[in-house]
């Protein structure tokens, strides 16, 4: 028996389309889950169970009442009672169903069977594997040009040896993208997938579009099960990790007919007002939307790379948002990024000729170069989590604030600036890579940054020397000082009681407690 079909059950004051049913064919109807209005039905909310009396056999063996149980309880009673009885049992029935992989289409992998008048459906041989689709097949007649080629589909039976036919439809592209993973563990080559893959299996890390997010990892899944319970993998889980991004959105436009425009077809005039480019002829701005060619919001890549270079797109998506939403493509965005491209470019450029080494020491007393070493091992190390986190608009900020110190020191006076100005292109160069390697080469290194380590945080150098501590005067913050981190008690005391910004709440008063919590907060009670 399928799902649907057989017994029938039927609760019309509980379920909309039986409440429906039994009004229209005049029913009776009986409420057995209590509601607030039990004149409002059908009712399909929780609630305790009503109108189930103690049920009872003609020989009394067996006895039990639902009445006053919740629905999940009355659930369970009812299931244990029947088992215990040996009449029913509990069971999972999943609505599975025939599950269509084909296509007419010649776009996509041959289906191996052939078909013969004899021997039925035959799979094709392993050693004739893989079937290869024709490369002279025509698309000027409708339905399946596998179907209509002249030759293809015409082959022997593998078994007897008699005139047959292939399989002209072909899978539909989401069944070859559910084990691909599988087959590259694999080592590829065409050799399908081997023990190899258990080396490799469950894939790390799964970075895809959102809206793959359900239907294609369903599938995956359900193939990686079947290829375990076949004995071929060793897994149940394909992915142990998900990251879906979002979607790239833009403007749209239409015309004054309501066709859809692209957005180099448009232009604002001096009115401020849409206009179509050329023409002069009134457009529209419609919402932003992700971007499909159907409403043409498209960008062209090609003309993004020909005017900024393809590291100042890779910034502007990378920046701009988190990457698990949707990104709002704006001109001035990118050229945001591309300006941002130029800056780090001169600031090489300008102080290449700046010589410092590494991990030199540092002398004590040059707290500008001290503090900005301290900086850049601080951006290393966020940026690292960041990355890790797929945090990148993240870790791209605080690229930023790096440069921006940079920008505002000089060079041939700070000891710690050419260590500085290295980190800072290794730290980019997952994110302009073109870039990144120009810089380098700008320095004189003759090899690639990409082959190089990825810099390490000195945790030393992690610990701030400043803690920045809250004054409170009965209960209201007054002022908040920079001390010096594990400062005595007394000292913050002293520090917060003399604050300028402390003194006039202060004034008139008797000081009754001051509490210090180290590093943190000093709150003054005073009356």
């Amino acid at each position: 028996m399928e799902y649907g079909t057989g017994a029938i059950f039927g609760c019309p004051a509980h379920d909309e389309r039986d409440y429906a049913f039994a009004t229209k064919y005049a029913l009776p109807i009986l409420p057995v889950v209590s509601a607030n209005d039990l004149e409002v039905l059908p009712y399909t909310g929780d609630g305790m169970i009503i109108n189930s009396p103690i049920t009872a056999d003609p020989e009394q063996k067996h006895s039990f009442s639902l009445n006053g149980l919740s629905i999940a309880e009355a659930k369970e009673t009812a299931i244990a009672e029947l088992e215990r009885l040996g009449v029913g049992c509990r069971k999972i029935n999943y609505r599975l169903r025939d599950w269509g992989i084909s296509r007419q289409r010649y776009w996509g992998c041959p289906i191996p069977i052939i078909y013969c008048d004899d021997c039925g459906a035959v799979p094709v041989p392993e050693d004739q594997l893989p079937v290869t689709l024709p490369d002279d097949v025509t698309f000027d007649k409708p339905g399946n040009p596998l179907s209509a080629h002249p030759t293809w589909k015409h082959v022997n039976c593998p078994t007897c040896n008699k005139p047959a036919q292939r399989e002209t439809d072909t899978f539909d592209t989401f069944f070859e993208s559910s084990w691909y993973f599988a087959a590259y563990a694999s080592g590829g080559g065409g050799r399908g997938i081997t023990a190899e893959a258990a080396r490799f299996l469950p894939v790390n890390q799964y970075i895809g579009g959102v809206e793959h997010a359900v239907l294609h990892l369903l599938y995956s899944r359900f193939f990686t099960r079947a290829l375990t319970d076949c004995g071929i993998l060793n897994v149940s889980e394909p992915f142990a990790g998900l990251m879906t991004q979002g979607m790239i959105c833009h403007a749209t436009f239409k015309d004054a007919e309501g066709q859809w425009l692209y957005p180099t077809d448009v232009e604002k005039n001096d009115a401020g007002t849409w206009i179509e480019r050329g023409s002069g002829r009134p457009a529209t701005m419609g919402r932003s939307e992700k971007m499909s060619k159907s409403k043409k919001n498209t960008i062209d890549p090609r003309h993004i790379i020909d005017a900024y270079g393809a590291d100042t797109a890779r910034l502007f998506m990378l920046s701009d948002s988190p990457p698990e939403r949707d990104l709002e493509w704006t001109e001035a965005g990118v050229d945001g990024a591309w300006r941002y491209l130029q800056r780090v470019y001169r600031l090489v450029a300008e102080n290449k000729e700046v010589i410092a080494t590494p991990h030199q020491d540092l002398n004590p007393s040059d707290r500008e170069s001290l503090a900005l070493r301290k900086l850049t091992h601080k951006t290393i190390d966020a940026v690292t989590k960041d990355i890790e986190h797929f945090h990148f608009n993240k870790a791209v900020a605080r690229i930023r604030e790096l440069t921006n110190t940079l920008e505002k020191l000089d060079a041939n006076r700070i000891a710690s600036y050419g260590e500085a100005i290295a980190v800072t292109l290794h730290l980019l160069s997952p994110f302009l890579p073109h870039l990144a390697e120009e810089c380098w080469a700008l320095l004189g290194h003759t090899d690639f940054i990409a082959t190089q380590p990825w810099p390490k945080a000195d945790p030393a150098l992690l610990e701030d020397e400043t803690v920045t501590v809250a004054v409170q005067v009965n209960g209201k913050l007054r002022a908040t000082l920079t001390l010096a981190k594990d400062l005595p008690e007394a000292d913050a005391k002293e520090a917060a009681l003399t604050h300028e910004s402390v003194l006039p709440h202060l004034a008139g008063k008797e000081i009754k407690k001051v509490v210090v919590v180290p590093n943190r907060i000093v709150n003054v009670v005073a009356a």
